[in-house]
């Protein structure tokens, strides 16, 4: 066992005491140390729960055969770190939360692990880390919020953002607000549209890291203690057989994440993710796969906020598994890419059923040919953007307007509540990117301000920044170059017609190369706006959001 470096033989005698101290018997020191990567803390809905998932897994592992010890991984809300300083910690997290679960599994030499994220950033900081760790690994997190019901409908986190935009333009009176809040999220869970946490945990179950169910079970359901109880027997299993992370976590289950994107309607974070995750197995990921992927895969998901439906309604169709099948059927997956279940994707799917026709497109009446993200270029993005399409309203998927320059997102909003924005401008919010933050902020208080104003159909946002899951609308972020480098949207002036053109992949700049090299020659990079703590170490390792805004040191930043 690996555990034995710290269990075994008389050297570890001083090692064996401390476990006496923890209360441990020399009978579950006998057994497989099986780490209980723990997310819970009380200030995430999400991770509330997470107490309670925990301890389904323990009993699980111990049903099993191995002794299971907790220890934390640290989460963020991002809804709560919205709008404000706070959401500059929010990306930064997924490193740090990487990082410190390798020093916690090296340090105590665990022989498997069962992981249990919830939210945005937690998810894939800890499939970085079992990627990085390579040791018998199973996921199994927390499971989506129960929509909301307000006036009859089902509602989510990202309409609540869009009644302070209609109560900032008289659409909505306080009383009408207040109801909002009270009815938007009524359970602990992931916010309970394909945000980003979902897209995840979804996306978790593609990978092979999680059962079946993983990304779509309600919090709330005794179907998720259920599915923790297996998770903690399967990861014995695991151990056994020797299934590793690598194993499963192949450049192959990768592409296949990213198809199941597109099909889903994933959150664009996704594509911050799947590279950061991709780096960690030696994959080297360019945005770029999307665009041929998503030409040949449909979108077969609305759900919020690019429709109707919940995270609840994907579960009862079938979930991932179902989506997983219709695609397979049309060849489009790699099916012998092996799971935790110790079985194949294919043997995992065969006998998936799709229950709900409207929930879940067929392939051949899908919502649209293409796949739910697209990046574009050009050359306001030479590196490459990021759009959600499939939540883009029909009439903005080809636009051109003027630019309306800001250079931090606070001032962005307080423009478009003023009514300073008006229909056909191009919103550019920049200085937002991974250096230039830092941190890479969520843009989904000016997306939904402008939804609340009733511009979402006439108005587009760009930004180096990123966008929430729940952002929807002509909402294109990750824009590479950053600003903070000296990329062309640094260049950018008030008034310049801006071109997007979202079927044929171009974001551009409607300026001359002599134009831009003149303004180039004249640029001056901006002082940092953190020059202390960990965020100033984050600025100067961080690289661009089309290489997943992963870490590198400065002469690998570029490679």
């Amino acid at each position: 066992m690996r555990s034995d470096a710290v269990k075994t033989g008389t050297q570890q005698a001083p090692h064996r005491s401390l476990f006496n101290a923890l209360g441990m018997t020399k009978e579950e020191m006998d057994r497989p140390l099986v780490g209980i990567v723990s997310s819970y803390n009380e200030i995430v809905p999400g991770h509330m729960n997470l107490d309670k998932i925990t301890q389904a897994v323990k009993l699980g592992v111990a049903m099993a055969g191995g002794t299971p010890v907790m220890f934390p991984a640290i989460a963020v809300c991002d809804g709560i770190a919205m709008g404000h300083v706070g959401m500059k910690y929010s990306l930064v997290t997924r490193d740090l939360i990487a990082d410190s679960t390798e020093a916690m599994a090296m340090a105590h030499q665990f022989d498997a692990l069962v992981m249990i994220p919830n939210c945005d950033k937690n998810v894939p900081g800890l499939l970085m880390a079992a990627a990085r760790l390579n040791v018998p690994t199973v996921f199994v997190s927390g499971g989506p919020m129960l929509a909301g019901h307000l006036n009859g409908h089902k509602t989510s986190l990202s309409s609540m953002f869009e009644a302070v935009g209609a109560y900032a333009a008289g659409k909505l009176d306080e009383d009408g607000l207040t109801e909002c809040e009270m009815k938007t999220c009524p359970t602990c869970g992931s916010c309970s549209g394909m945000y980003t946490a979902n897209s995840m945990n979804c996306l978790t179950e593609v990978l092979g890291m999680g059962l079946k169910g993983n990304g779509t079970i309600p919090a709330v359901y005794s179907e998720r203690i259920r599915l923790a109880k297996h998770a903690g027997m399967q990861v014995m299993e695991m151990y056994r057989k020797n299934i590793r992370p690598r194993d499963i976590m192949t450049k192959e289950a990768i592409l296949n994440a990213l198809i199941v994107d597109m099909a889903l309607g994933c959150s664009t974070n996704s594509m911050l993710h799947l590279p950061a995750i991709a780096h960690e197995i030696g994959f080297d990921f360019d945005i770029s796969f999307a665009n041929p992927i998503s030409e040949r895969t449909p979108n077969l998901c609305h759900l919020a906020p690019a429709g109707p439906t919940y995270m609840e309604d994907l579960n009862e169709a079938g979930g991932v598994w179902a989506v997983m099948k219709e695609l397979a059927d049309i060849g489009l997956l790699n099916t012998d890419c092996m799971t935790v279940t110790g079985k194949t994707v294919g043997e995992n799917i065969k006998n998936a059923v799709n229950r709900d026709p409207e929930v879940i497109r067929p392939v051949d009446n899908p919502y649209s040919k293409t796949g739910g993200l697209a990046v574009l270029k050009g050359n306001l993005a030479p590196d490459g953007s990021v759009v959600k399409r499939s939540a883009v309203v029909d009439e903005m998927m080809v636009h051109e307007g003027p630019a309306r320059v800001f250079d931090c997102e606070e001032d962005a909003i307080a423009a478009i509540k003023g009514g300073k924005i008006v229909e056909g401008d191009v919103v550019v919010i920049r200085y937002e990117g991974p250096k230039g933050g830092p941190g890479m902020r969520e843009m989904l208080n000016p997306t939904s301000a402008i939804a609340g104003m009733g511009l979402g159909s006439s108005v587009a946002l760009i930004t180096d920044g990123r966008f929430s899951g729940a952002s929807r609308g002509a909402s294109i972020g990750h824009v590479s170059p950053e600003a903070a480098v000296g990329g062309p949207i640094a260049l950018v002036e008030e008034g310049d017609i801006i071109k997007i053109d979202i079927p044929n992949m171009k974001l551009e700049l409607d300026v001359s190369d002599e134009v831009l090299a003149e303004r180039k020659a004249k640029w001056q990079p901006r002082e940092p706006k953190v020059t202390t703590g960990y965020l100033k170490r984050y600025a100067a390792l961080v690289t661009s959001g089309n290489r997943g805004a992963i870490l590198a040191l400065p002469g690998e930043q570029n490679a």
